[in-house]
């Protein structure tokens, strides 16, 4: 099971060293991928996640760089195409895309984007962006879009890029089973029975769509909330989900309290000795 962070959005603001001096550190330190929260209108702070990514990808050499989540249906989807290929490339093939419905009525509205029909047109979206990233030229007809030989140059160096799925309704793990390349669950207790079924039900979905279980990851993102618990829960805690068979999963260090980002930095440290003294990271 990888094991990742979740980037505190909130806390760390927008000073370039000390975003630079956590992205470096927390790759340092072996975790293995960085995930980023999306929000476009927000009262809180948070960094738009292409343009960190950019950054970020110029700052670090072998971490992953995901959206947990971007909400698609929000954007329009051969910009999105673009501008996850040029992170891709931007970092050397590193990009996993984590994308959703989204639930925020008010920003659809504010992005100019229809939220009524966002489940059908997610559906649209991916498979589109995986013709633009695979293909020099497409041809489309839907219902959003209507492409006569348009492509994307330069093209991603992972020709597709990953495409994972967040949300937890029944409908939404059967389209991750079908199209998704992976689920990122918000669930952060992988001790209960709703959690459990839930996973039992993606695996069921996904044997129904005549796929391998391996081809469809499972992510935790706020797998371990340092915010809770003691340090033996946070190991147990994941140990849980590693058993549920999660392939990767986030810890979430903001909202504990913390008044640095070298608190954050430094409960990263002890969690990741932790981990790997009992197994449980790769």
């Amino acid at each position: 099971m990888q094991i990742g962070v979740v980037f505190p959005q909130a806390e760390i603001g927008d000073n370039l060293e000390t975003i630079r001096d956590y992205a470096q550190a927390v790759e340092s330190l072996g975790y293995k991928h960085i995930l980023v929260y999306e929000c476009v209108t927000s009262d809180r702070p948070y960094h738009e996640p292409f343009v960190l990514f950019g950054l970020l990808a110029a700052l670090t050499k072998r971490i992953e760089l995901t959206t947990g989540i971007l909400v698609l249906p929000s954007r329009p989807t051969v910009l999105v195409a673009k501008q996850a290929a040029a992170v891709d490339i931007l970092s050397g093939g590193r990009l996993r895309l984590g994308v959703s419905v989204g639930w925020n009525k008010a920003e659809f509205t504010a992005m100019n984007a229809e939220f009524s029909m966002r489940g059908e047109q997610i559906e649209e979206q991916i498979h589109l962006l995986r013709s633009l990233w695979t293909k020099p030229k497409t041809t489309y007809t839907g219902r959003w879009h209507q492409l006569v030989d348009i492509g994307i140059n330069p093209m991603p160096i992972q020709r597709p890029i990953p495409v994972w799925m967040g949300g937890e309704a029944d409908v939404v793990l059967a389209r991750i089973a079908r199209l998704a390349d992976g689920w990122i669950t918000d669930s952060s207790d992988p001790f209960n029975k709703i959690v459990q079924d839930r996973v039992m039900r993606l695996k069921e979905l996904v044997t129904k769509a005549d796929r391998s279980l391996d081809s469809v990851g499972i992510e935790a993102q706020a797998g371990i909330k340092i915010k809770s618990g003691a340090e033996r829960d946070w190991v147990n805690c994941a140990m849980a989900w590693k058993q549920l068979g999660a392939t990767h999963l986030s810890v979430k260090t903001t909202e504990a309290g913390f008044a640095s980002i070298q608190e954050h930095l430094d409960v990263l440290y002890r969690l990741k000795n932790l981990l790997e003294s009992e197994g449980v990271s790769s």
